[in-house]
């Protein structure tokens, strides 16, 4: 179903942008605009911003950007329809009935496409696994103790031993090898040509939190290597901002989520009933990871590897949590390896135990950091009190850092009065600025140097849509044919045709495109930054921004001119002479840019 340009307006217009966005990320004020921790990236600083005034976010750190309808795209993989359905609910807009037609089919989205590829090759993988050949993958999950019953739940699977078996089923469902190079499923080369990439091995479904498969996880039958291998990223699967067994813990009636590294932990602990189990797919926990989770629970608790890595990744996923606004705990598994070891020979009893006993994240960082130290050592004693001293600098409440000092001198027996006048001596002589490393700049992702020309135009449309007096400034002086980029000037083109209109409204412009590379390009138009002092040097960098178009336009123009084109010519004179006109002092532009 295709709807009408007004249907989606409104579907828009009946959606905040700041409100929907704030469901998936924590934002907060600053100035007219809203900031937050980016969850297209891996960020410490928050560099993603949502604008009220233009219904538009942006992300400063990666180029993340667009309206409402391109986040939800983005966020949860869905199709620009499944967009526009999703926000329609949600603001209580009834959409017009209709089937797709032929040609609309054919037009569908490449997502689209590709969750049905990923769908087919799910139920593909576990017919395999009921067959003769997928007997030594079946009594590998029975082995593991693994009932049928969650077999069938997580749609555990078997990919052939041989290389072919899954691409000849899929090209005769009709499929053609570019889809099926898109979908992640397939490796291609000169000599073996287009191949399965998961053979013989033990397969397991990744779903989005919409129970769509969009990916997959593969444990290897035998001793090849690697031992696990995941989906590449795909137009549908980012294993940044996926979590597999999401899609069933989020319906759990408890209020935290338990956060583990395999799929097997996973599986295990629903088996054993403790449905709000989630893990990362093969990568560390992210911000994205984080906020994902912030949307469903406040509470999260770490049930890593009992080894020195599993420690190590907590310690890693403990800021990553609090950043998005959620509070860890981290689980004590010893003297079993994982959750699976340890419900297997425990039970679910000792388990739900472990779970109500979980260590308060600061407590278990300090006791981390213990064993770094000899504390039957006076002077290592006392530079670990110190090291103590200075991670509670690192809670800006006086009340919250008195309560952590009261448990810190219960646990290593030292005077609280001792504990906090060493805290109070560190932060008057500044140690605790010292104890936080700088955070790098962040470079910008570009892959050439912006020049002054494609600069000048961006910085003027993002004028024109923060400041729309600004077409009475540059009325007569530019025009949409002063933008010498392609897309700028189509940009350009509807945001005059908007004013003309009466209102210049850019996230409904952004509707106009929908590539979304295209809608990230036309977003970064739309958020150029240059930083004034005040109102004189914004001035002159008007001018200097009309100058600079100006000479590139009419550059551009006597390049593409005819020699016969007389009234070309004449507009050409007629552009040198505005532009003399400004250089000259004789035109002054004003703006206000409050």
């Amino acid at each position: 179903m295709f709807y009408s340009d007004d249907i989606i307006e409104e579907v828009r217009m009946k959606n905040d942008i700041v409100d929907v966005i704030s469901g998936y990320v924590r934002l907060q004020k600053k100035g007219s605009s809203y900031f937050g921790l980016c969850p297209f990236h891996n960020e410490k600083s928050p560099s993603f911003s949502v604008s009220p005034g233009k219904q538009m976010y942006y992300c400063f750190g990666c180029g993340a950007g667009g309206n409402v309808f391109t986040f939800i795209m983005e966020y949860e993989n869905f199709t620009f329809i499944e967009a526009v359905k999703y926000l329609a609910e949600r603001a209580g807009v009834k959409l017009p009935e209709g089937e797709y037609s032929k040609e609309q089919r054919a037009a569908a989205d490449l997502k689209t496409v590709l969750l049905e590829v990923n769908k087919k090759a799910a139920a593909y993988y576990y017919y395999l696994l009921k067959q003769e050949g997928g007997r030594q993958a079946y009594e590998y999950l029975k082995n593991r103790e693994l009932s049928d019953d969650t077999i069938k739940g997580f749609g555990l699977g078997y990919s052939s031993k041989y290389s072919d078996s899954l691409y000849r089923y899929l090209k005769g469902k009709g499929y053609s090898d570019t889809i099926l190079k898109e979908s992640g499923l397939f490796s291609a080369d000169e000599r073996y040509g287009m191949h399965d990439k998961f053979w013989n091995r033990v397969m397991f479904p990744i779903m989005d939190v919409n129970n769509r498969v969009i990916g997959f996880g593969g444990r290897v039958m035998g001793d090849a290597k690697p031992k696990y291998l995941n989906s590449p990223e795909t137009k549908i699967f980012d294993k940044s901002r996926n979590l597999y067994g999401l899609n069933i813990a989020r319906k759990s009636r408890k209020n935290y989520l338990i956060i583990c590294e395999g799929y097997m932990d996973v599986i295990s602990m629903h088996q054993a009933g403790f449905t709000n189990a989630v893990a990362s797919l093969g990568t560390a926990l992210t911000s994205g990871h984080a906020s994902l989770m912030s949307r469903y629970t406040k509470e999260v608790l770490l049930t890593y590897d009992s080894d020195e890595a599993g420690q190590k990744a907590a310690l890693r996923g403990i800021p990553i949590l609090r950043e998005a606004g959620i509070k860890p705990r981290v689980v004590n598994l010893a003297p079993y390896k994982d959750p699976d070891e340890f419900i297997k020979a425990e039970g679910q009893e000792a388990f739900e135990k472990r779970l109500s006993e979980a260590m308060n994240y600061f407590l278990f960082e300090v006791q981390v950091m213990e064993r770094q130290y000899d504390l039957a050592d006076p002077e290592d004693k006392t530079e670990f009190y110190r090291a103590i001293a200075k991670k509670l600098l690192e809670f800006p409440e006086e009340l919250e850092r008195n309560n952590y000092m009261e448990s810190i001198s219960r646990n290593y027996q030292i005077r609280y009065e001792d504990l906090r006048r060493m805290v109070n001596n560190l932060a008057l002589s500044g140690t605790a600025i010292s104890a936080k490393p700088k955070q790098p700049v962040k470079e910008r992702r570009k892959d050439k140097k912006e020049d002054g020309r494609d600069a000048s135009q961006k910085l003027m449309l993002t004028w024109l849509t923060s400041y729309p007096k600004m077409f009475d400034t540059i009325e007569g002086y530019i025009s949409p044919d002063d933008f010498t980029t392609p897309l700028f000037r189509q940009v350009a083109e509807l945001l005059f045709e908007q004013h003309e209109q009466g209102k210049v409204n850019p996230a409904k412009l952004l509707n106009r495109f929908t590539d979304s590379e295209e809608q990230k390009e036309v977003t970064s138009l739309f958020h150029a930054t240059l930083h004034l002092e005040n109102d004189q040097e914004r001035m002159r960098a008007l001018k200097e921004t009309v100058c600079r178009m100006k000479r590139d336009s009419i550059a551009h123009q006597s390049q593409t001119l005819a020699p016969t084109d007389i009234a070309g010519l004449q507009r050409l004179v007629e552009a040198k002479k505005h532009l003399e006109e400004i250089e000259s002092g004789k035109v002054t532009l004003h703006i206000s840019f409050d």
